[in-house]
């Protein structure tokens, strides 16, 4: 990352909608049952709530499929803090390669649940300038491949989707060449325009972070990338910024943007941002840090419709600090997330 966070490469689909069915018609346990009855079987999890919140928790998520193994190895304690990140709704990040089997996967395990899936598109052309989550769809037509795949994918499903991490971003900070821009609005237009087209799909445009820069560098951008048609902009998406912070930044955001609501990455925030070591990796695997407020739709602020967990807890921001690729899953890190966490 070009030092404004580190947003981690997406996670695969592992499960397809008949697996992902058959865990939500299995569900049965949660974090306050009798540990000594517990074994492999009850890492499965059930929904939170309607009316906290409408988004899905996917029954076959890595932090689930951890807490199983953990059972399975005797691990109960370890097994009882990454419930607190297990039986939480998480994006899922679209991997461009099956992008259409996933979108319809996660959206039909969400829908046969009656919620919502909270899904990331993070395939821009050249993406991440370069550093750790660096990649993307080789080119324009590749781009619009891929939404159209995402979007058929869909259908008429609810759907939440955050748009590129990073995208406008690196258009102001000077991370991504002059040469390149245009394109990239156009694409980004193009995205918001079909994603937005669907029957029941909201998109959220990332607009970065409390602590990247200012709402005057970023919200004409926003509004060439095609804010004015989307539902709002997304702020704080993987880094640790307090929800307090980020909705004063959101709310400045907002007042230059038409009003547009915005929606909050609370994943990794319980503590705020790091401080400490180098202040260009400060972002990526700090240590410290907490599990912030659990996604929801019920927030402080009119303007905010939800709080979410897009950045996957648990999944390592890039190899420093002894972390895996990004993306990977990092069983210490997930584990001092929820050992730190009040939630």
């Amino acid at each position: 990352m070009y030092g404004s966070r580190g947003v981690g490469a997406f996670a695969g689909g592992r499960a397809s909608a008949a697996v992902l069915g058959a865990a939500l018609l299995l569900a049965g346990c949660s974090s306050g049952g009798d540990d000594s009855k517990e074994g492999p079987a009850s890492a499965v999890v059930t929904q939170q709530p309607k009316e906290a919140g409408p988004f899905w928790v996917n029954p076959d998520g890595a932090a689930a499929r951890e807490v199983g193994e953990l059972l399975g190895d005797g691990r109960k304690a370890e097994a009882r803090q990454l419930r607190k990140i297990a039986e939480q709704p998480v994006a899922e990040w679209i991997n461009p390669e099956n992008a259409e089997e996933q979108a319809r996967d996660f959206t039909e395990g969400a829908d046969k649940a009656g919620r919502r899936a909270v899904l990331v598109l993070y395939n821009i052309p050249h993406r991440d300038c370069g550093q750790y989550s660096q990649g993307g769809a080789a080119d324009g037509d590749a781009y619009r491949d891929f939404v159209d795949a995402v979007a058929e994918g869909i259908g008429d499903r609810p759907a939440t989707v955050v748009l590129e991490p990073d995208a406008v971003l690196h258009l102001v900070d000077g991370c991504t060449p002059e040469e390149l821009h245009e394109e990239r609005y156009d694409l980004l237009q193009g995205a918001v325009t079909q994603l937005t087209g669907l029957k029941d799909t909201k998109v959220y445009l990332d607009a970065g972070n409390a602590g990247w820069g200012s709402p005057d560098q970023i919200h004409e951008p926003l509004k060439r990338a095609g804010i004015e048609q989307a539902d709002g902009f997304a702020v704080n998406v993987s880094n640790f910024y307090t929800t307090e912070d980020s909705i004063a930044y959101g709310k400045e955001l907002s007042a230059k943007v038409g009003g547009k609501h915005f929606v909050v990455d609370t994943s990794r925030n319980g503590n705020g941002p790091y401080t400490g070591g180098d202040p260009d990796e400060r972002w990526c695997n700090p240590p410290g840090r907490a599990l912030g407020e659990t996604p929801t739709t019920r927030t402080s602020d009119p303007l905010v419709d939800a709080y979410l967990w897009i950045k996957r807890p648990g999944e390592s921001d890039g190899e420093c600090k002894g972390g895996p690729k990004a993306g990977e899953w990092w069983e210490d890190y997930a584990l001092g997330l929820a050992r730190a966490s009040t939630t």
